[in-house]
């Protein structure tokens, strides 16, 4: 019997450097090889300046490789056009920043529904419905028409994740998302990360100096002057 072929990856990275150009030359990546598979999620751990932070945004398409490839579902980005790149990032992936970055005019709810407005493929009552779901599973719903300066910090971090999750994405990136949160707060978050995994079948990609936390994902990959070490 002809074995049913392996699935893709989610993500996947070729050989990729990132070079800053100037007076002096920075390379902040080398030959970066990594694969992602649907439905995982991973810590990418190391010290600082060597090049987390790089790589989640290389991986996010908010910048471009000076080399290699970076493949999402199968379709290679390097060569996309700038509308191209935010067309894919709106539909297929989800970032969560440290500073949650909340419009401070809008309320919990209007936050969440902001990626869906600009996706338009839904109508009010949908968007709204969604977005009052995701922050109900985040244990936000009776929190759903205060704006951003009347949350905690740990719940306006939920926010985000749930605003990150609005457009259902096959790949989340957080980058130190619990760095500006105590321990409490923290075990929330990687909590609600853990669940999306478990429960939607994204894959989750997030950049952390808790080593503790690191050690709950499924795969830890460390950083170091920008190469993958282990």
């Amino acid at each position: 019997m002809q074995k049913s072929p392996l699935p893709s990856p989610l993500l996947d990275v070729k050989n990729v450097t990132r070079i800053l150009s100037g007076v002096v030359q920075t390379t902040l990546l080398r030959g970066i090889n990594l694969s992602v598979k649907c439905g995982e999620f991973v810590t990418i751990t190391g010290p600082s300046g060597g090049g987390k932070s790089s790589l989640l945004y290389l991986l996010g398409l908010l910048d471009r490789p000076t080399n290699g490839e970076i493949f999402i579902q199968g379709q290679a980005t390097s060569a996309c056009a700038t509308t191209e790149l935010a067309d894919i990032r709106l539909q297929k992936i989800g970032f969560v920043f440290q500073f949650h970055f909340l419009l401070e005019e809008f309320t919990a709810l209007e936050n969440v529904m902001l990626p869906m407005n600009q996706l338009n493929k839904s109508t009010f009552e949908e968007r709204q419905q969604r977005a009052e779901q995701l922050l109900t599973t985040f244990n936000l719903a009776e929190h759903l028409y205060k704006r951003p300066d009347q949350l905690s910090g740990g719940q306006r971090q939920r926010v985000a994740i749930a605003r990150a999750l609005a457009n259902a994405p096959a790949l989340i990136l957080a980058d130190e998302p619990t760095g500006n949160l105590d321990t409490k707060n923290a075990d929330i978050v990687f909590k609600a990360f853990r669940k999306i995994v478990d429960d939607t079948g994204a894959s989750v990609i997030v950049v952390t100096h808790d080593m503790e936390l690191a050690k709950r994902a499924d795969r830890q990959i460390h950083l170091v002057d920008g190469q993958i070490v282990s």
